[in-house]
């Protein structure tokens, strides 16, 4: 049974950065895109970042382009999320995803992480 853990939320000022890590268990790494999606109060949860099982291939929502990266070391088994520059909007809670087919736009989910919350004060 695939477990995902997420660590690296917290509060934060707008312009500050954070780094998010999911490690994985229960099934090889390397087989999984991975992804990370984030749900603000009252809204549903939204694509923010995925990565394919090679790493060649990164996709981020618009919203987040040029401020946030994905990388993961199939090794370690774990997926990092790098947000810079942050803003409000940012804030939610933030889940680990592992699937397939990641595309720009979405991917298909297998497992989901318990979330982890980030608040970026204004």
């Amino acid at each position: 049974q695939v477990q995902l853990v997420e660590s690296g939320g917290g509060l934060v000022q707008a312009g500050g950065s954070l780094r998010l890590s999911c490690t994985l268990s229960g099934h090889p790494f390397s087989g999984f895109d991975m992804g990370w999606f984030r749900q603000a109060p009252g809204k549903e949860r939204e694509y923010v970042a995925a990565i394919s099982w090679d790493g060649v291939n990164t996709y981020f929502a618009n919203s987040v382009k040029g401020r946030f990266t994905i990388s993961r070391n199939n090794a370690e088994a774990t997926v990092s999320l790098q947000m810079n520059n942050l803003k409000p909007d940012d804030t939610g809670v933030y889940y680990c995803a592992a699937g397939w087919g990641a595309t720009a736009q979405k991917m298909g989910i297998s497992s989901w992480g318990q979330g982890t919350q980030v608040t970026v004060s204004s």
